[in-house]
């Protein structure tokens, strides 16, 4: 049975293996990647320190970097296996208001198509209306049937397809 548990060091190596299973450069919404860009997250401390920062994003009484929003992390596991990731991101800047968000999810490519992002992301909706959210904007790629899915079944409605900086997107909003 899936959990969503916040990010641990202690999962390093499960970590890493479903991190080489995406392409090289591969993006991978809701990780938090962008906190630890070209750092080496096989060590150790590194990946620790990466850790570390994850969890501090959510705390609202610290700043975040300019261009960052405050965002709770969980990693979506099963025992000592990771499989994934989602981030519920406290409230939307220009950039997110476009293409991001408020929840960005990715599922280790050998744990596709198990409805684990849904599940994922109906899991994450309690927590945002717990921030005091009474809404969420959800977006995937166009192309990206199996998160339309998970997006409409968590009850997404269609605002728009546009094109972003970031390719095209849709956008469903979640009333909470």
């Amino acid at each position: 049975m899936p959990e969503l548990i916040a990010p641990t060091s202690q999962l390093q190596c499960s970590w890493l293996a479903a991190r080489d299973e995406w392409p090289p450069g591969a993006h991978q919404d809701g990780t938090g990647l962008r906190l630890a860009p070209d750092a080496d997250l096989d060590s150790p401390g590194v990946f620790s320190e990466w850790v570390e920062r994850l969890q501090q994003q959510s705390d609202r009484s610290a700043a975040v970097g300019e261009e960052r929003v405050h965002a709770t992390h969980w990693w979506i596991v099963e025992g000592d296996n990771y499989l994934g990731a989602i981030d519920l991101r406290h409230y939307l800047n220009a950039f997110l208001l476009d293409v991001g968000g408020h929840i960005g999810y990715s599922i280790r490519p050998s744990f596709r198509r198990r409805g684990l992002a849904t599940w994922a992301l109906g899991a994450v909706l309690p927590e945002a209306r717990a921030l005091g959210l009474d809404r969420v904007l959800v977006t995937c790629d166009d192309d990206n049937i199996g998160s339309a899915r998970s997006i409409e079944g968590n009850g997404g409605v269609l605002e728009d397809i546009r094109t972003t900086n970031a390719g095209i997107k849709r956008r469903y909003w979640i009333i909470l």
